[in-house]
């Protein structure tokens, strides 16, 4: 091959162009897609030059220079790491790239700690769905939520641009992808820690930890390796219905060990043991019938609980409570926190349990009422309360005294009559029952007055005779007129002896006839009546006066002396 020498240019030979093209390909071959050293000649605003002693100097982006989390540090003279991508690209330059160095160094380093199971450390950078992007010394990898932690964590942000241990899951080189876990490794640090912790336990050893977890059984505790259980009744000597009143989630605490299952990895753990038992001077301190001064400390539907001291309370049950308010909520006469006196009914040491009573602190009215009223009493007062079957009265400042609707009066109207009544009226009533024991008082109104029938008893006995006039003949009998406002009735079965003789036909309206009394009918105030009955009891007296049927008078010469008699 010539070349012009008056253009400034030379002959080469062919051999020499073909030793110049071969050493170009060994240059190619030698160096291209593989990790070489350079230096940084120069730093401008967007890129860095650098030479890695070739024909030119590379051009590399400075944003290959930026990891995240970390801020660029380079100098002119520092000596990288490059990768060579082409040796001669288009515009005549080598082109060069650092980020390509670092991930294809990462990736031998990461695959190399993968096939061992070593740890690695990556930077969360980048929140993604379902996950983290993780930067491995300038891999990306993916760091599954499900991989984060042992348990789920409040504010997964708190992990970004932190240095974290991790373990490789999974890796594809060809695709590019990496699965990381810190999971693993917390789990490990946890498994190191129990069993490190299960060595050391024995019942009775003091252990620290942090509440993690609470139910209305208990509290889960968090001791750095495993978690123990502080059951409710075991958290507190006092009562409590639920742990967070005693304890918060993430709250530290010392527990002591109360019994370890190796079976099943079971830890129970006690808080209140770490106090002496208030219990044991409980019998001491504290007397049966005594009265003594606490807090109210909580409520129940059954009672409320009262605080003598740290640690010691009873309970005043529902039917302690008050004298008269029966079944009453414990919430309509306590507070919480309110200072009462109560008295003492009951100590069971066995069951940690004393019987309080706040009635009992008062005299009973009962012993009062019966002292000071009996059976009988007409008293004076109010009407406090109206319902449907009656009013109650009030007796005294705690007892009230009920009338029920059927002893408001001897009339059949006593819903008309119970309408009738008003909230505070003043009222008067009779005393007929008191019963201390079920703590009630009957009342009545109607009993202020003789009971009509009663009257009607002392008036016309049984069995006397009266005469009566006929005011109407019905189908199954006649009907009466006693006295102005008494009525009786005459049955057609009873108007003779002879069944020949019951017919109504022979009576007329305005007629009299004598009668005698045979039944009272209480709700009508009415007599029951009967001929029949008047002329038997007539047959009796006659026999009785004037000999017997078998003297040999007959019955009609008897009854004629006998009405002679009465003429």
């Amino acid at each position: 091959m010539k070349l012009d020498n008056n253009k400034g240019q030379k002959e080469i030979s062919n051999n020499e162009f073909g030793e110049l093209i071969d050493s170009t390909f060994e240059i190619k071959r030698k160096y291209e897609k593989r990790i070489i050293e350079g230096n940084v000649i120069s730093i401008l605003k967007d890129s860095i030059l650098v030479d890695v002693g070739l024909k030119s100097e590379g051009r590399i982006p400075i944003s290959e220079f930026t990891r995240p989390g970390h801020e660029p540090e380079m100098r002119v003279g520092d000596k990288i790491e490059v990768y060579l991508d082409q040796l001669d690209d288009r515009n005549g330059e080598v082109r060069l790239s650092r980020e390509k160095a670092i991930k294809q160094s990462s990736w031998e380093n990461l695959q190399n700690s993968f096939t061992k199971g070593e740890k690695i450390v990556g930077i969360p950078f980048n929140r993604v769905k379902g996950g983290f992007s993780v930067d491995l010394d300038g891999v990306v990898a993916f760091l599954p939520g499900s991989q984060i932690d042992v348990k789920p964590i409040k504010d997964p942000r708190e992990l970004l641009n932190k240095s974290l241990e991790m373990v490789i899951l999974k890796m594809d080189k060809l695709r590019g992808n990496i699965v990381v876990s810190r999971k693993a490794i917390v789990e490990e640090e946890r498994k190191e820690a129990r069993d490190e912790l299960i060595s050391s336990i024995k019942e009775g050893s003091k252990i620290k930890g942090v509440v993690k977890n609470l139910t209305d059984y208990g509290a889960f505790i968090d001791l750095g390796g495993m978690d123990g259980l502080v059951h409710i009744t075991d958290i507190t000597w006092n009562k409590i219905n639920h742990p967070s009143e005693f304890l918060k989630i993430g709250e530290e605490i010392e527990t002591i060990v109360l019994k370890y299952t190796e079976d099943t990895k079971r830890l129970s753990l006690g808080i209140k043991q770490l106090e002496s038992d208030p219990w044991e001077g409980v019998i001491d301190k504290y007397k049966v019938g005594n009265k003594y001064q606490g807090k109210v400390s909580s409520i129940t539907d059954y009672g409320a609980f009262v605080l003598f001291e740290k640690n010691v309370e009873g309970l005043i049950a529902n039917q302690d409570l008050s004298w008269t308010k029966k079944n009453i909520h414990a919430s309509k006469l306590l507070e919480i926190d309110q200072s009462v006196e109560v008295q003492i009914l009951d100590i069971d040491t066995n069951k940690r349990r004393v019987s309080l009573g706040l009635k009992q602190c008062k005299g009973n009215p009962w012993d009062e009422i019966k002292e000071k009223y009996k059976v009988g009493d007409v008293i004076e007062s109010k009407i406090v309360n109206i319902v449907d079957f009656g009013v109650f009265v009030r007796i005294s400042d705690e007892v009230d005294g009920m009338v029920h609707i059927s002893d408001l009066s001897w009339n059949d109207n006593n819903e008309k009559i119970l309408s009738s009544f008003e909230k505070g009226q003043d009222i008067k009533t009779k005393i007929l029952e008191i019963n201390a024991e079920k703590e009630r008082i009957s009342m009545g109104i109607k009993q202020l007055e003789e009971n009509p029938n009663e009257k009607l008893r002392k008036s016309y006995p049984l069995d006397s005779m009266i005469t009566v006039q006929v005011k109407s003949i019905q189908e199954n009998g006649i009907e009466v007129q006693v006295a102005e406002s008494i009525k009786g009735f005459i049955k057609k079965s009873n108007l003779a002896i002879e069944k020949g003789d019951q017919k109504l036909e022979r009576f007329a309206v305005g007629e009299k006839v004598d009668v005698a009394v045979i039944s009272y009918d209480e709700k009508d105030g009415a007599l029951g009546l009967s001929i029949k009955r008047r002329e038997v009891l007539e047959e009796k007296e006659a026999v009785s006066k004037f000999g017997s049927k078998d003297s040999g008078a007959s019955l009609g010469d008897i009854l004629g002396k006998v009405l002679g008699k009465k003429k």
